[in-house]
C-alpha cells in the first residue's frame, strides 16, 4: 500500500489537498449554497426561513415592493445604500493608494538594514484589536476630542474664535477610519513589487537619458502595477462588506450594505432578505474585481502579501 502511494503521484496530490478541500467545502461552499437557497425563500413569522422559490427579496433590493412593479411603488433606499457602499470602497481604495505608494517607495529604497524596522512600524497597528483602533479614532474626532482640543488651543494662541467641529458620525469620519484600517494592506503588496525591481533597470534608463520623472513613469510605475492590483483587491473587497467602522464612526447614520446585512440578520430577523443582500454584495464585488484585473492584470504579489 505504501509502495503504491509512493508511486501514485495523483493519489499523493489528492491526499495533500484533501484537508483544504474539506475546509473549503464545509466552511465556504456549503454556507454559500445555503445563503443562495435562503435568498429565494420567505421570512417565517418567527424569523426563520420558509424554503420556497421567490424573487421578492431581490425585487425589494431593486426598490420595488413585491407584487407591485409600478413606478409609484419604487423606493431607491436600498439602491442608495449599494451605491454609497460602492462609492466609499472606491474612495477608500484611491486614497489608500495615494498614501501607500510614496511610503512603500520610501521603504523599498531605504537601506536594507532599515527596511525591516520600517515594515515593523507599518505592522504594529495590526497588533492592536480592530475595534480598539476604531474607538481611538472616536476619541480623536469627537466634539471634545483630541483634534478639536488641539484646534481650540491653536485658535486661542492666534486669538481666533473657534467652535468645535462636528467630525464624528459623518461620512468623512467613516472614510478616515476605512483608510486608516486598510492602509497596511496596500503598503505591503506595493512594497513587494517595488523591492523586486532590478536596480540595473534604473541604470539603463539613466544611460538612455531618462530623467527621474520619466524613469518613474516608464519603469517604476509599470513594474509596481501588479502590487497595486493586489492591494486594491485586498482593500476594496473588505471595505465593501465592512460594518463595524460605519457603525462606530458613523453613529449608525452612515448605512452601508454591510450594515444592512447585519441588521437584517440580527435586528429585523429576516435572514432571507439578508441573504439576498449578501449575494448582491458578492456579485458586485466580483464584477468590479473582474473588470479591474482584466484591465490592469493580476500579479503574484497578492500571495506574498
Amino acid at each position: 500500500m505504501l509502495q503504491q502511494l509512493r508511486e501514485n503521484k495523483s493519489l499523493q496530490g489528492a491526499l495533500l489537498i484533501l484537508p483544504t478541500m474539506v475546509f473549503m467545502v464545509g466552511l465556504l461552499i456549503i454556507p454559500l449554497a445555503l445563503t443562495l437557497v435562503a435568498s429565494f425563500g420567505q421570512r417565517s413569522p418567527d424569523g426563520g426561513v420558509i424554503f420556497t422559490f421567490s424573487l421578492d427579496n431581490y425585487i425589494r433590493l431593486l426598490g420595488f415592493q413585491p407584487g407591485c412593479l409600478q413606478p409609484s411603488c419604487f423606493d431607491s433606499l436600498y439602491l442608495q445604500i449599494l451605491w454609497r457602499s460602492l462609492t466609499l470602497a472606491f474612495q477608500t481604495t484611491v486614497l489608500v493608494i495615494l498614501l501607500a505608494y510614496p511610503l512603500s517607495y520610501f521603504i523599498a529604497r531605504a537601506p536594507r538594514k532599515r527596511r525591516t524596522t520600517f515594515l515593523f512600524l507599518v505592522l504594529v497597528p495590526l497588533w492592536t484589536n480592530f475595534v480598539i483602533r476604531v474607538y481611538a479614532w472616536m476619541m480623536i474626532l469627537r466634539t471634545q476630542g483630541v483634534l478639536n482640543g488641539f484646534l481650540g488651543w491653536l485658535a486661542g494662541l492666534l486669538g481666533i474664535p473657534f467652535a468645535p467641529l462636528e467630525m464624528l458620525y459623518t461620512p468623512g469620519a467613516v472614510l478616515v477610519g476605512m483608510v486608516y484600517e486598510f492602509l497596511p494592506f496596500m503598503i505591503l503588496p506595493i512594497y513587494t513589487s517595488l523591492e523586486k525591481i532590478d536596480p540595473s533597470l534604473y541604470e539603463a534608463a539613466a544611460d538612455l537619458g531618462a530623467n527621474s520623472f520619466r524613469t518613474f513613469l516608464r519603469v517604476t510605475l509599470p513594474l509596481s502595477l501588479p502590487g497595486m492590483v493586489a492591494g486594491t483587491i485586498l482593500v476594496f473587497i473588505p471595505v465593501m462588506g465592512m460594518f463595524v467602522v460605519s457603525d462606530l464612526l458613523g453613529g449608525r447614520q452612515v448605512i452601508l450594505v454591510g450594515n444592512l446585512i447585519q441588521r437584517q440578520f440580527l435586528d429585523a430577523r429576516d435572514p432571507t432578505f439578508g441573504s439576498a443582500a449578501s449575494l448582491i454584495l458578492m456579485v458586485m464585488t466580483l464584477l468590479v474585481t473582474y473588470f479591474y484585473t482584466r484591465k490592469f492584470g493580476f500579479g503574484e504579489e497578492i500571495v506574498a502579501a
